[in-house]
C-alpha cells in the first residue's frame, strides 16, 4: 500500500506562481512512476506530468515550458512547479503512483488561478 499526500494549493493570480508537493509513504519503489493529475469542475481528470526517472518526463502539451516535475527519491516526494499559470490550470491537483501496476492517488490539492 502506498499513501500520497499534496500540498501547496492555493489562490493565485494569472501570471503567479505555485509549487505542489507530494509525499509518498508505505511501499515504493525508485522506479515507480510518479505524477501529477488534474481535474477542473465538470471535467475529466487528466494528466498533467508524469516522472519516471530524473531524464524521463513527460508532460501535457499545455503546461509545456511553464511546469516542470521532479522527484526526490530519497524523501518519497514529487515536485510540480508553476509558472506563469493561467485561469485555466484551475483545477484539483492529484498526486498519482503507480506501484506495481496499480494506481494510487492523494486526496488532491486546489488550485485556483484568477484573471
Amino acid at each position: 500500500q502506498v499513501q500520497l499526500v499534496e500540498s501547496g494549493g492555493g489562490l493565485v493570480q494569472a501570471g503567479g506562481s505555485l509549487r505542489l508537493s507530494c509525499s509518498a509513504s508505505g511501499i515504493f519503489f525508485s522506479f515507480d512512476v510518479m505524477g501529477w493529475y488534474r481535474q477542473a469542475p465538470g471535467k475529466q481528470r487528466d494528466m498533467v506530468a508524469v516522472i519516471a526517472s530524473a531524464t524521463s518526463t513527460n508532460y501535457a502539451d499545455s503546461v509545456k515550458g511553464r511546469f516542470t516535475i521532479s522527484r526526490d527519491n530519497t524523501r518519497r516526494t514529487v515536485t510540480l512547479q508553476m509558472n506563469n499559470l493561467k485561469p485555466e490550470d484551475t483545477a484539483v491537483y492529484y498526486c498519482n503512483i503507480n506501484h506495481n501496476g496499480a494506481n494510487y492517488w492523494g486526496k488532491g490539492t486546489l488550485v485556483t488561478v484568477s484573471s
